[in-house]
């Protein structure tokens, strides 16, 4: 009689991953700016020496072409690693302070110390640059890290434990993958911070959770990114930048421009142009653009339903289809399809889409754009078409995103100095650069007193006191 194989306790094993890390955190938080570099550079060469698996995992995945996957994925990495690389020497030095004339005497600074454990869970639609980005700032401020991919991507996903198995001991930086049964079972433990990349639902999700033990959170979700295009905007130039950004990843990207608001006077030539530049990136020689090698897929086909009952409820309900609309669900496949005639009764105009439909709705006047904007939760991204400086003031002065680009398209997640995040809704937090490395970190303030003493202040309080604590408040 042979003695059954134990088994697998989801639980057991992770509680077990935790407590290494746990244990090593001090010893990894007390490492030196040079051995942290040192582990941005091993991720970096890997990357390097396995671009074309990389991009290969990502094509069987959901057919992202390998142009995209240098553009959303590797470029942007790439960019973070060599930016952490080369100011985190700038970034953990103490940050000395002022000192207000009542405290002559002392000396403060701002320390950054590691948070200590820290859990990453990742989405799939750019499954390594969304995991590998925050694990780079995470492991340049002193941190040890589980990273939890998408179960979505799951070639991409055992590439990522591959590398970090071949890269890290396991109490330093662990891959553990699984469906949402793991990823409840890490977030029943007490990690020191949690960064999160997902919807708005799920981040409610992981923000409860993380409240069971006060861990801080980041939360990168999205929301519905508006467009403007007004009277004054080159419509060509918009029209090009916006058929590219709703369609980079078959639309699947969370600073996806979500809908477009046109000042009814270009509404007409801006349509002709969006409808022109969409044939020409993807059919310029007339093939279907299903066969086109520069178009995703949709992820799966519980995501491909989802779309396609977004598209078919907008349609019932009176919306018309001004280009696309073709789709096959044997391969998870939706055309780009740009909608007219849309309303907020519509789901298309009530939930972020994440894919390729594309609502264009005209305005007569500002205001009554801003109105459409200002209804809604503050969205991930703002997108600005004008060459009018006092309308894009005007616009900056009267809405609220997490990030905002002006004549141009989903750029801001590249440039690492600005802080990427979003506003209530559509996020907590920040990441990109020192942003994110000031997420993963501590801010401990530090206060020194090298001469004198404020015993003046101390009681009795007596007459002389009180004056004395009356001009300490006006010098304040």
């Amino acid at each position: 009689m042979t003695t059954p194989a134990p088994k697998f306790d989801v639980y057991t094993t992770i509680q077990s991953a935790f407590d290494a890390q746990r244990r090593h955190a001090p010893q990894q938080a007390q490492t030196t700016v040079e051995q942290r570099r040192e582990r941005l550079r091993r991720i970096q060469s890997w990357i390097t020496v396995h671009e074309k698996e990389i991009q290969q995992a990502m094509y069987t995945d959901f057919r992202k072409p390998s142009a995209e996957a240098m553009l959303g994925d590797l470029i942007p990495l790439h960019a973070e690693i060599r930016f952490a690389i080369r100011h985190l020497n700038q970034w953990i030095k103490p940050q000395p302070l002022p000192t207000p004339l009542p405290l002559i005497g002392t000396r403060s600074y701002i320390h950054h110390e590691a948070k200590g454990n820290i859990l990453i869970i990742s989405p799939w639609n750019y499954p390594v640059s969304l995991s590998i980005r925050p694990l780079v700032l995470a492991l340049a401020a002193g941190n040890v890290v589980i990273l939890k991919p998408s179960e979505l991507t799951p070639h991409t996903s055992a590439l990522l434990k591959q590398m970090i198995s071949e890269l890290f001991p396991p109490e330093e930086v662990l891959v553990i993958e699984g469906d949402a049964t793991v990823s409840q079972a890490l977030l029943d433990l007490p990690f020191n911070h949690i960064f999160f990349t997902g919807s708005p639902a799920v981040g409610r999700v992981v923000m409860a959770a993380a409240a069971k033990h006060l861990a801080s959170v980041t939360l990168e979700l999205g929301g519905k990114s508006p467009a403007i295009v007004d009277e004054s905007a080159n419509l060509t130039q918009a029209a090009e930048q916006l058929a590219w950004g709703k369609c980079l990843n078959a639309g699947q990207t969370c600073i996806s421009p979500d809908y477009v608001l046109v000042h009814e006077s270009v509404k007409t030539p801006f349509l002709n142009l969006l409808k022109e530049r969409l044939q020409k990136m993807y059919s310029p020689d007339g093939q279907p653009i299903e066969s086109s090698t520069s178009y995703a897929r949709i992820i799966n086909n519980r995501h491909f339903q989802r779309l396609k009952q977004t598209l078919d409820d907008a349609l019932s309900k009176g919306a018309t289809v001004t280009f696309g609309g073709k789709v096959n669900a044997a391969q998870n496949f939706m055309e780009p399809t740009v909608l007219e005639n849309v309303t907020d009764a519509m789901q298309v105009m009530q939930e972020e889409i994440f894919g390729p439909i594309l609502p264009v709705i005209s305005f007569n006047n500002l205001d009554q754009a801003l109105q459409t904007i200002n209804r809604r939760e503050k969205p991930l991204a703002l997108y600005i078409h004008s060459r009018n400086r006092t309308h894009t003031r005007y616009i900056l002065d009267h809405t609220s995103a997490g990030d905002t680009v002006v004549n141009d398209t989903m750029l801001q997640f590249s440039t690492i100095d600005l802080p990427f995040g979003g506003v209530n809704h559509s996020g907590i937090g920040k990441s990109n650069g020192i942003h994110g490395f000031q997420e993963f970190s501590n801010q401990r303030g530090v206060m020194y007193r090298d001469f004198g003493t404020m015993k003046f202040i101390y009681p009795p309080y007596t007459d002389t006191v009180k004056k004395l604590i009356n001009y300490i408040v006006k010098l304040l």
